[in-house]
């Protein structure tokens, strides 16, 4: 291990830790395991607390890139177009709609999402997404700043980078430590591909179990322990000043009690004043508390606190009278995406965009109608509506992020470093540790778990679509163990006939294994099982025989299924998540994880059987 390396580990910790001697005096395990103990040791000791942003001054930079500009330059840097990173041909009429925006109108930014190309969501690659923002920054007069969702790391949107688990399998494993190394590898990541701001951590705490949209991005349902996940991510992602990014703390003012998504519509918290200030907001607070650099709207109406038909995101006496007034917020606010129901049902493009900016925002991210917002923002401004001192504290708070970003002096990807950058072994391994780490058993009659005879055990495998990958580590995992084993792959689509066949092919089986995937998604509207598979996994379970259910993402899908004689929860759908359920199936690895939220009517908040590895007292 290089000395550069590990004096930056060491240097996170006060706890006296050395760099050790020689390249090959620490072998990659004992790396992790010094790289958490530095965590650790840092976060036992006393918190240091960062003063929030103070309202920014401009710099010489700053003060550069707004000499000259006009109030409609001024309002186009406020608004966050969306790309999705995938090879862009100069002459097709996308890349030229970039031109525009980024050129002429001169938008303030970018976001970086997935897209879908037949029946197939895509994620960016990441030297495809670099090489596009080198292009657009050449076309940039002031520098852009390019964001994303990195919930899961780099690897929500970009292939190819450290595929992290959710966040409810760090709030499982239970270790804020782990989520500080994450906060660390993902500004990494990010930096690496060009991406400056960061929308995670998630600060809403999940007490919902209907929750279609927040769910397993949530660290749970515990506010304490929610907020010292999000403080840790925080501090890791600002740890290392040479490759910083921008934090953002979301939704305010909570979105975890709804069930409603508010890409279709419109959601409400119903919660008092008394209530928020215990459960939703603590979370905010200690993300301010720790120097958090923005936060993010949520399209919920919060009666307590403004009229019931009003958008937190277009709400004064939200993102002015609680997060600016009474928090103390001076950082970033910026919207959740425009283009959304909860916004785009009730509102035009245009007026969202004015009232955002009356209720307190600072960016304005994916309006559906760029040229539409600008335009009525502008007419805001000549109106009175407005004033173009509004205008620019947004726009000195946002110039001031891309200058402490060092935009002003590289603003370019060396797209040649990216691959000793992302997608480490080190990063990999911390991945593979966490989803060990937050497996939790919530049911075990019969001492199922570890199985006893895994050759003659079904797997059932219940995808979310035919052209998913969900699974396929799943199999290979299980059919290294017991090639012998019958695998079947089910997805939503398969006909009735088919979906009967495979419920006869498990009759020959002593029990059934069935991992679940239910995933959260945008416009889903629910975080149930697809398709009939609610209806074919009753039958199995009628059938007699012992089921054992293990869910690959959503941990409440439980509650339709009570009669199952073990349950397996690992909180997430990435590979490395897949991986760990089996070997526990397999009794390689011990079972550790306490569940971060209540299932209603099946177990309790904290509650989790402890198993060891087999062969290990």
């Amino acid at each position: 291990m290089r000395a550069g390396l590990w004096r930056k580990i060491a240097n996170l910790s006060p706890c006296g830790l050395t760099a050790p001697r020689g390249r090959s005096s620490v072998s990659r395990t004992r790396y992790l395991a010094l790289l958490l103990a530095a965590l650790l040791c840092s976060s036992a000791s006393p918190a240091v607390r960062r003063r929030a942003p103070r309202a920014p001054r401009a710099s010489a930079a700053v003060r550069r890139w707004l000499r000259g500009m006009t109030l409609r330059e001024k309002v186009a840097q406020l608004i966050f177009i969306p790309f999705h990173g995938a090879p862009a041909n100069s002459r097709s009429r996308e890349y030229r709609r970039f031109v525009q925006l980024v050129r002429d109108t001169r938008v303030g930014g970018l976001i970086l999402v997935n897209w879908t190309q037949g029946h197939v969501l895509r994620k960016a690659e990441p030297y495809a997404t670099a090489a596009f923002l080198n292009r657009m920054q050449r076309l940039a007069k002031v520098p852009l700043l390019v964001s994303g969702d990195f919930e899961r790391g780099a690897s929500m949107r970009v292939s190819g980078t450290t595929p992290f688990p959710h966040a409810m399998a760090f709030g499982a494993a239970g270790d804020p430590a782990l989520t500080r190394a994450e906060g660390q590898i993902t500004a990494r990541e990010a930096r690496a591909l060009g991406v400056q701001w960061v929308f995670y951590p998630v600060a809403d705490v999940n007490n919902n179990p209907d929750n279609p949209i927040i769910n397993i991005r949530s660290f749970g349902e515990n506010p304490q322990a929610v907020a010292a996940h999000v403080r840790a991510f925080i501090e890791g992602a600002q740890a290392d000043p040479a490759a910083r990014v921008l934090t953002t703390a979301k939704h305010f003012p909570g979105h975890g009690d709804t069930s409603v998504d508010t890409h279709l519509n419109l959601a409400v918290i119903s919660a008092s004043r008394e209530r928020l200030d215990q459960v939703e907001l603590v979370p905010f607070r200690a993300a301010i508390q720790a120097g958090v650099d923005s936060i993010m709207t949520a399209h919920v109406a919060v009666p307590a606190l403004a009229p019931a038909d009003v958008p937190a995101t277009l709400s004064p006496n939200i993102l002015t009278g609680l997060l600016r007034d009474q928090l103390g917020f001076k950082g970033i606010v910026v919207t959740d995406a425009l283009e959304m129901g909860g916004i785009a049902k009730g509102y035009s493009p245009g007026e969202a965009a004015v009232l955002a900016l009356q209720a307190g925002a600072d960016a304005l991210l994916m309006t559906p109608d760029p040229e539409a917002a600008l335009d009525a923002v502008l007419k805001a401004v000549r109106s009175g509506r407005l004033t173009q001192k509004r205008i620019e504290d947004s726009l000195l708070r946002l110039l001031a992020a891309k200058q402490s970003l060092g935009l002003d002096r590289r603003r370019f990807v060396d797209v040649e470093a990216i691959a000793d950058q992302v997608d480490t072994p080190e990063a990999n391994q911390l991945a593979r540790q966490v989803a060990q780490r937050a497996l939790t058993l919530v049911r075990n009659q019969g001492d199922l778990v570890p199985l006893r005879d895994p050759a003659h055990t079904c797997f059932a495998l219940l995808t979310e679509g035919r052209y998913s990958t969900e699974g396929q580590v799943f199999g290979d995992e299980v059919r290294r163990r017991a090639p012998a084993a019958p695998i079947l792959t089910l997805d939503p689509t398969l006909s009735a006939a088919d979906s009967e066949a495979a419920l006869q092919k498990t009759a020959a089986c002593g029990q059934t294994v069935v991992a679940a995937f239910a995933s959260v998604a945008a416009y889903r509207g629910t975080g149930a099982l697809d398709g009939d598979f609610p209806q074919w996994l009753t039958a199995l379970i009628a059938r007699g025989k012992p089921v054992i259910l293990v869910s690959l993402g959503n941990p409440y899908i439980v509650r339709a299924f009570p009669q199952v004689a073990a349950y397996l929860a690992t909180f997430s759908t990435v590979p490395p998540s897949e991986a760990a359920g089996v070997q526990a199936l397999f009794g390689e690895t011990p079972i550790t994880g306490r569940l971060p939220v209540t299932i209603p009517g099946i177990a309790n908040y904290g509650e989790g059987i402890s198993l060891a590895a087999r062969g290990v007292q």
